[in-house]
Parts: structure tokens; sequence; C-alpha cells
């Protein structure tokens, strides 16, 4: 099992597994979720790790596969200046996960979370599980419970 799986089951919270073959010549992991899971793409989050400031922090944004993440919302959710894109390295190398397969549980180091408020909409939204080709189905409360992610609006 993966880290993210890992902690739900050490917290006891209630989840489901859903596996899909993944295809490497995709080019969006989370929409290729989403039609392979037959699930609405609004109900399919991904996770976006962000630079802030000039410091060096780091923050995770985690927001349906069908919007992009507005730069100045996560900025201003997260208390800082700017948020930008974080590096693909260093992506990889604060969540101890490869692009495509960032779960926003069982990272490892412990950043900031922001979950897009979209996620009320619904009784249980899909992330990824760990890995391409794994996606965890659980209650956004739930979620937000277990990675101390804040409500707050970040998509354009």
């Amino acid at each position: 099992m993966t880290p993210a799986i890992n902690i739900l089951r050490k917290k006891k919270i209630p989840y489901k597994i859903h596996e899909y073959d993944h295809d490497p010549a995709s080019s969006s992991y989370g929409m290729e979720a989403a039609e392979k899971l037959g699930v609405k793409e609004q109900r399919v989050f991904k996770t976006l790790v962000v630079g802030l400031g000039d410091g060096g922090d780091m923050a995770v944004g985690i927001i349906p596969v069908a919007c992009k993440l507005n730069l100045k919302q996560m900025a201003k959710a997260a208390g800082a200046k700017k948020a930008f894109m974080a590096p693909r390295q260093d992506v990889e190398r604060a969540t101890g996960y490869i692009l495509g397969g960032v779960s926003p549980l069982g990272q490892k180091r412990r950043l900031k979370m922001y979950l897009d408020s979209s996620a009320k909409n619904f009784p249980t939204i899909f992330i990824s599980g760990g890995r391409r080709g794994l996606d965890v189905e659980l209650a956004p409360t739930d979620l937000a419970s277990v990675t101390g992610a804040l409500f707050s609006e970040l998509c354009r």
C-alpha cells in the first residue's frame, strides 16, 4: 500500500480504493482518472504544490481536475505575497511522490494544505492514492481533517 492509504487506515478514515490502467501517453492525469473511473471531473481533485513568496516555503492546493489553480487566490489563502508552481524536483522531494501520483496524504514534509471550497458540494471526492492509476474516494471533510486543509476559493 501507499503512504496515503496507510494514513487513512491508521486514522480509521472511511475510504474506497479505485484503480485503473494508467496510460503513460495521457496528457492529463486527473482527466484520465475521471474518464476511466466514470466520475464527473468536478469530483476528481488534483494535488498541486506551489512555492510561496521568496523564502522557499511550499503549500498544497487541492482542486478539481477540470479547473486551473488561481495563483493569486492561492497566495491569499496561504497569507503570502505570491505563489508559483513548484518545480518538479522540489515537488517530488517534498512529497515523496512522482508527478501524476502526488497525494495530499502521506507526504514526506508536512505542507500547508488548501482544499477548494467546491469539494463541499459532494459527499465524497476522489484524490490520488499515491501513484498513477490509483485514486481514493473519501469525504472532503475527512480529507480536511486528516491533512489540516483549509477550505478556500482556489480556482479561476
